[in-house]
């Protein structure tokens, strides 16, 4: 891992699977508290973490810094670097008025896009398309607030006359994946990318052979284990923040970017199913 490919923030999410229990506590303190943890001393920090310090000095050569003095330095210039964008994790107040708290919510939105930009790697982009695109049947799945991040691919797709489905119960999730072939694909979206369910169906379509496009925000999770292609999303998230706005900003930008290549990949035929599609809903307005 690179100092100079990685933020400090980016370190955190890119290690987090290989963290001990205890490491990733800190990893959750830091996330949810960056501006108060950039001053803390090393004892103040493991125990506002509930750790030793001893675990701190790990957790900080686990990520490639020499020490906690140097990971306090990289925290601070990733603080420094982010001036004017404010942080929705721990941000608004009580007494911030309605202006200021739109301001605060649409920096940690803008924020998210930007972190995904810096992510984005083309030749997965470029992957995860052509998987998509020769894919006969294309099932897209998550739990939780991530199902509704896969209906939403579902719809996208589907608006453009492919084969994209959406299932949110878990059985029933078993049962279509099942019936999947190598011919088609899984498109899957998990931001932890470490929930039970998760892992079990990608395993399971693993064992099918059948391909999967994984949208996460970790890329060492256990669910990456069992993904053709990987693509990261931005947007830190908190412990507290479970299903927040700005990951779904996030992930939306990927769904986005990776349609907009299948789609000019058959431009012409993509056109004339959407214009079949406006003539169609525009007979359901009044």
């Amino acid at each position: 891992m690179s100092a100079n490919l990685q933020n400090v923030m980016e370190r955190i999410s890119a290690e987090y699977y290989q963290l001990t229990a205890s490491e990733r506590k800190v990893a959750d303190y830091i996330t949810d508290h960056q501006k108060d943890s950039q001053i803390m001393s090393i004892s103040e920090l493991a125990e506002a973490s509930g750790v030793a310090e001893a675990t701190i000095t790990r957790f900080c050569r686990k990520l490639d810094y020499k020490g906690y003095n140097a990971f306090k330095l990289a925290l601070a210039n990733n603080m420094a670097s982010r001036r004017g964008i404010p942080f929705l994790s721990g941000e608004v107040t009580p007494e911030d008025d309605i202006q200021e708290m739109c301001h605060k919510l649409y920096g940690a939105e803008v924020d998210a896009i930007s972190q995904t930009l810096t992510m984005i790697d083309p030749d997965k982009i470029r992957q995860a398309a052509d998987l998509l695109t020769r894919a006969g049947k294309v099932l897209c799945m998550g739990q939780g607030g991530s199902m509704i991040m896969a209906e939403e691919a579902a719809h996208i797709f589907s608006t453009a006359g492919m084969s994209f489905f959406a299932m949110s119960d878990s059985h029933t999730q078993t049962v279509y994946l099942a019936t999947l072939t190598e011919q088609d694909a899984v498109f899957f979206f998990s931001y932890s990318g470490a929930t039970r369910e998760a892992v079990e169906l990608l395993e399971l379509a693993h064992r099918r052979r059948v391909p999967v496009v994984l949208v996460t925000h970790f890329p060492k999770s256990p669910a990456c284990s069992y993904a053709d292609v990987v693509l990261q999303c931005g947007a830190i998230e908190g412990p507290l923040q479970l299903g927040s706005v700005p990951a779904r900003m996030a992930q939306l930008f990927l769904i986005d970017a990776l349609f907009t290549e299948v789609c000019r990949r058959q431009e012409n035929t993509i056109e004339e199913v959407r214009s079949d599609l406006a003539d169609l809903l525009a007979a359901k307005h009044l």
